[in-house]
């Protein structure tokens, strides 16, 4: 494509993904084919968003914590007793450090678990708290190397391991071997998520509701504390150009196949997403905190890297693709196909305890199983999706299968009857494993939930029913960006009718057993 198509595609993202600010770059190979920075890094102070404004890149900061780990442990399996030794009590065989490295632990998320431990919405969370939910580990949704969750405490313990072994803080490591090494000069790690060192600012909101700033508390290290520019993403990328045609080359070696334990490939792993956009191997991730948003994308084959950062929550993925296309002149994705779906309704997932309801969205299906809802293209009216899931009827329409290559998935969705629900599931629930309550009231015929432990008293929210003892409990404000949306509660019953116990499960946390307290 012509340069000046790209730099028309780069000047109308501020109209497209509208918000106080942003900036984008693109990389091809190791010059910058195009920059560009706009609005305001903090509206209220009229700071401008420039190339050299720092910003929250949030869970990009995996990739970097994994190229330190390679940097000074170039074997990282040296430390998997390192691993064991903070999940003391963890009931069955512990996950290794690769394992962490490519999100295949099996820990539930920390920052979920959280909010069943009562942490109220947008509280603090640092050190302490950490410690405290990671210690209290007692069991594992699946067993490490099988399959692939988000987990963003594998990563704060990769941090925390790697600097208790060479008695330095991560922030001095990963200046010293890192950003100094690669030409990132105002990089740092900004642990607090609270503010900024020059006042950049993230916002909530859009343009039909008006900004706001955003309100975070939590404390990151390796998980997500990567403070950057702009300038000092496109030298990160440059050093990745640079060792391109090194086997040993730091990036080469985190952006390497990797595989699940069955053999199956990962699309996962040292802190990097593997992707095939226009059929091309890619590697990258996305960050987001509230009022932060931001995304990188590196095409090896063509040399190409595109870096989206916005202070507000827009789609910075879109946004790179975008950005993508033109660079490499690609058609644009093809429209969602229409007709008929059978696959719209309430699924249930025997395996998980998840809910999984399923819509018709803008020619597409919304399926609510991970958070933010996916949306999957209709393929026929028996099957959904392409790439990352697949759904097909099993010939009759109460049983669909739900393919998850991501996760090394295969699992079997049972089709619920849509209801109201009774309301004789209110009660107090007992989570033993956590130490943690669920309580469950009927507040003037509606009914409602609240999750309360070691961390605090949660906040009460209306339960939506989806089918017999199926319920919903919303979470859609919590202590990360990415809460677990809604927690499923699957209440089970004895013979006589009674309610006796519920699973309460997210896609980030997931079958967790509580049983029914006398009342």
């Amino acid at each position: 494509m012509t340069t000046q198509h790209i730099e028309e595609t780069l000047s109308a993202l501020p109209r497209r993904y509208p918000g106080p600010g942003g900036g984008a770059a693109i990389v091809r190979d190791g010059q910058v084919l195009a920059r560009h920075s706009w609005g305001f890094a903090n509206a209220e102070t009229r700071r401008p968003f420039t190339p050299a404004t720092l910003f929250r890149m949030c869970s990009i900061t995996k990739q970097f914590a994994c190229a330190l780990l390679l940097d000074a442990f170039p074997d990282p399996t040296v430390l998997d007793r390192d691993v064991a030794a903070r999940l003391p009590n963890l009931t069955e065989a512990p996950p290794g450090m690769l394992h962490l490295a490519h999100n295949q632990s099996g820990l539930r998320d920390y920052w979920a678990v959280a909010m069943l431990h009562g942490a109220p919405v947008e509280s603090v969370f640092g050190d302490v708290e950490a410690e405290k939910v990671i210690r209290g580990t007692r069991s594992l949704h699946f067993r490490p190397g099988t399959a692939y969750s988000y987990v963003n405490q594998n990563f704060r313990l990769i941090s925390d391991i790697v600097q208790d072994r060479l008695g330095r803080s991560f922030a001095e490591l990963l200046q010293e071997r890192i950003f100094d090494r690669h030409g990132m000069r105002r990089a740092l790690l900004a642990a607090d998520t609270r503010a900024m060192p020059d006042g950049t600012t993230g916002y909530e909101g859009s343009e039909a509701t008006g900004y706001r700033a955003a309100e975070n508390n939590i404390f990151w290290t390796g998980d997500a504390g990567l403070g950057a520019s702009l300038d000092d993403m496109i030298a990160w990328e440059q050093a990745i150009d640079a060792q391109r045609d090194d086997p040993e080359g730091f990036y080469n070696r985190m952006s390497a196949p990797a595989a699940f334990a069955d053999g199956a490939p990962a699309r996962y792993g040292f802190g990097l997403a593997r992707s095939m956009p226009f059929g091309r191997a890619a590697t990258g991730h996305g960050g987001a905190l509230r009022g932060w948003r931001s995304h990188r994308l590196h095409i090896a084959s063509a040399r190409l890297s595109v870096v989206v950062m916005f202070n507000h929550m827009s789609d910075a993925q879109g946004a790179a693709l975008e950005l993508a296309t033109a660079a490499l002149g690609e058609a644009g994705p093809p429209a969602p196909a229409h007709g008929e779906s059978r696959l719209p309704g309430i699924w249930f997932e025997p395996e998980t305890g998840l809910a999984v309801p399923i819509d018709e969205a803008a020619n597409r299906l919304r399926m609510r199983y991970a958070y933010p809802p996916e949306m999957l293209d209709r393929t026929s009216a028996e099957t959904a999706g392409r790439d990352a899931t697949r759904l097909k009827l099993d010939g009759r329409d109460d049983t669909l299968t739900m393919a998850r290559p991501q996760e090394n998935r295969v699992t079997t969705l049972q089709r619920r009857t849509p209801g109201e629900g009774r309301h004789d599931v209110a009660g107090r629930y007992r989570c033993d494993e956590l130490d943690a309550e669920l309580t469950v009231i009927n507040a003037g015929g509606s009914l409602y939930g609240g999750f309360s432990g070691m961390l605090g008293i949660g906040r009460m929210e209306r339960l939506q029913p989806l089918a017999e003892d199926l319920w919903l409990l919303p979470c859609l404000r919590a202590l990360d960006h990415s809460p677990p949306g809604h927690w499923t509660l699957a209440f089970a019953r004895d013979e006589n009718g009674v309610v006796i116990q519920t699973r309460v499960g997210c896609w980030l946390a997931r079958d967790l057993s509580y049983r029914r307290l006398p009342d």
